[in-house]
């Protein structure tokens, strides 16, 4: 509920997040950490009803979904695109492939931006465990180092995904199909943070990501094969290791994280 009945009377959770943001605003405004997914939506209308200052910046994984890609295109043409360098299936080549254990990928893709700024994010306490005692202001850290290049205001940290649904409902927004689809998260296809059945959905729903994974896998064996890495003879091939990859990722407690600033 966007309203609830506390010990101190009737609490507005909406009016608390524009509170939030009118107390926090920086001078030069916020950065809005926007991924196209229901809390950035969220958050970034919060945003307009509070009057302040921000840009809204779009972190482009290279492997977002088709349908997400054209929603933020369609929908949002304020957000600026922030485009990496390198295609994240060329970058693989030399950082290996992304698991739970070595997330590069999203020490690259998704939280590279914002220095210097004050960064606004949908990150929810409800979504996982590593979130679930989040303050809602913070410094940022990243690979364990406090980062004071970098503040962060969680403005929707207390809410539930009923909360955003209800909110998303009141203000007629518009969002992205795949959630009428049966997706309760959107992020990378087949990410190595999303449990073993998403990323065979994934699988089966993208096929063209399939063959290119492959590819990519392909040429990382090959690479390593060459430089003498005795751990590539597990696998026969590149394409036996990216079955490996996509199977074998474990669930975890920690499965409905999937990307940083949904």
């Amino acid at each position: 509920m966007l309203k609830e009945k506390t010990l101190f009377g009737i609490v507005d959770k909406v009016q608390i997040a524009i509170q939030r943001l009118r107390e926090f605003e920086p001078e030069e405004g916020y950065y809005l950490a926007f991924s196209g997914g229901k809390d950035s939506i969220t958050i970034k209308r919060l945003a307009d009803m509070s009057g302040v200052k921000y840009d809204a910046h779009y972190s482009v994984t290279t492997i977002d979904p088709p349908e997400l890609v054209y929603f933020i295109r369609e929908e949002y043409p304020d957000v600026i695109w922030e485009r990496p360098e390198k295609h994240l299936l060329t970058a693989l080549l030399h950082h290996g492939f992304p698991s739970r254990q070595s997330r590069w990928c999203c020490n690259y893709y998704k939280e590279n931006g914002g220095k210097n700024r004050r960064i606004i994010t949908g990150v929810r306490s409800e979504e996982s465990i590593t979130r679930r005692h989040r303050p809602i202001f913070h410094h940022c850290y990243n690979g364990g180092y406090k980062n004071k290049n970098k503040t962060i205001l969680n403005v929707i940290i207390d809410w539930t995904e009923k909360d955003v649904w209800d909110f998303i409902k009141q203000q007629k927004l518009k969002y992205c199909c795949l959630y009428d689809e049966g997706y309760t998260r959107i992020g990378c296809i087949m990410c190595p943070l999303s449990t073993a059945k998403n990323r065979k959905r994934d699988a089966e729903r993208y096929p063209q990501y399939v063959r290119a994974y492959i590819k990519a896998f392909k040429r990382l064996y090959d690479k390593r094969k060459k430089e003498g890495k005795k751990a590539i003879d597990r696998w026969k091939d590149g394409e036996e290791m990216f079955w490996w990859w996509l199977r074998e990722n474990r669930e975890s407690e920690d499965t409905k994280q999937v990307m940083l600033f949904e």
